[in-house]
């Protein structure tokens, strides 16, 4: 019979993991190193933009659309402030914006690799990636995720300047606008959905990519939103000088990756929620340590119950000796026997408690049951497959540990009472 209840404190346990992994994995360092390569790659960015506007300035000389256009880039970018504080350079030559343009390529490669490499740390995998791909995918991908919120960003700052001078009517512009910003809102949403998908060597499934993306891109429009409300460049511009320009970035991009990591660590410990709540639920009674908080955070375990459980009456036999089967059993409530046939009948080896983790020696060794499991009361059990079993042993040092200690002790016995025997 097949239990049905949930656990209320999924979303907890999901959280309370990802913090923990976070804060292992050092992440918060790896955001400021990302932060780092974000701020390299965005001065030769400026240093393009400002030869375009010296293009585009001599382009809106004989063209009413250019005027527009670079009417609508100075007074949404507020341009003659970023100039004023040293963001974009007032003159830059050809040369020198072909250089920005190497050096924004080349950038977004050390960039692109330190997303990869948090990455890599918060999505565990042997296996490596392929060379070229590693290579090529990093010199594309910045510019082109560029590109396209440029693009956004630039639609979205005509259409408010042509509604602020009445060129389109009011209301088909913020109709426009909103949009725009719907577009926008989904461009920022993909880059996050590809990042989360693609980025892991070994993909999560793309339904969960997409929520956590969704997840993320919120998070990033409410902190930007209120990154301005209350830091303004001109403070840091006040205080520092030149420099506050700098440590303004740097405190946007850290805190924007922040974030961007932290969903990716959440989005991990969503697809690992079960594995967790198995291996604390395993390790509750060997005295691993838990604290206070992780005791109740991982108390309920309505979904393993859900998901595992099955209940099975007195006198069931729940492993028979011979078999192939290759199943594990976690002895949640109620009392069992272990038994081995001899040719004075079956022989008792011993009561196995609640709380026990048993008939995984089937799946370790290979080999055929070597002992049947019957049951002396009603059980409760949770029925571990193999890739189970496996992937627990794979993520839980401890629980290896544990399995393989109590496997060395059952074939001690066994060596014992072969060498017993007349």
């Amino acid at each position: 019979m097949r239990l049905s209840r949930c656990s209320q404190f999924e979303w907890l346990q999901i959280a309370y993991t990802a913090l923990q992994l976070f804060t292992r994995n050092g992440l918060q360092n790896h955001a400021a190193a990302t932060a780092f390569y974000f701020l390299l790659s965005a001065t030769p960015l400026l240093l393009l933009l400002s030869y375009a506007l010296q293009v585009l300035g001599r382009v809106a000389e004989q063209s009413v659309p250019a005027s527009i256009l670079m009417a609508a880039l100075y007074t949404q970018l507020h341009l003659d402030s970023l100039t004023d504080y040293g963001f974009i350079p007032r003159h830059a030559q050809l040369t020198a914006g072909g250089i920005g343009l190497l050096t924004l390529i080349l950038s977004s490669r050390g960039l692109v690799n330190a997303v990869q490499g948090a990455f890599n740390i918060v999505f565990p995998d042997r296996n490596k990636r392929n060379m070229v791909v590693s290579w090529i995918l990093p010199l594309l991908i910045l510019p082109l995720l560029l590109l396209l919120m440029g693009l956004g960003a630039l639609a979205q700052l005509t259409l408010a300047f042509l509604a602020q001078n009445d060129f389109i009517g009011t209301g088909n512009a913020t109709l426009l606008q909103v949009l725009n910003s719907l577009f926008a809102f989904f461009i920022l949403w993909a880059v996050l959905f590809a990042a989360y998908w693609q980025l892991p060597r070994h993909h999560p499934p793309a339904r969960h990519a997409a929520w956590f993306a969704l997840f993320a891109a919120v998070s990033l429009v409410l902190l930007f939103s209120l990154f301005g409300a209350f830091f303004k460049l001109e403070n840091y511009h006040n205080l520092y000088g030149a420099l506050g320009g700098v440590v303004f970035v740097l405190i946007g991009a850290y805190f924007a990756f922040l974030l961007l990591y932290l969903w990716a660590q959440a989005l991990y410990a969503y697809g690992k929620a079960d594995l967790t709540a198995l291996e604390k639920l395993f390790l509750a009674g060997s005295g691993e340590g838990a604290s206070k908080l992780e005791r109740f955070v991982f108390s309920d375990t309505g979904r393993l119950l859900d998901k595992y459980g099955r209940v099975y009456p007195p006198g069931h036999v729940l492993i028979q000796e011979g078999d192939n089967s290759q199943t594990a059993y976690f002895l949640y409530a109620g009392r069992a026997m272990a038994t081995k046939r001899t040719d004075a009948g079956p022989s008792r080896l011993g009561e196995l408690a609640e709380g026990q983790l048993f008939g995984e020696m089937a799946y370790l060794l290979k080999e055929k049951r070597t002992a049947s499991v019957v049951a002396e009361s009603e059980i409760t059990v949770l029925e571990l497959p193999p890739r189970i079993l496996e992937a627990l042993m794979q993520q839980s040092a401890p629980l290896s540990r544990q399995i393989i200690g109590t496997l060395c002790q059952r074939l001690e016995r066994m060596n014992m009472a072969r060498q017993a025997q007349p």
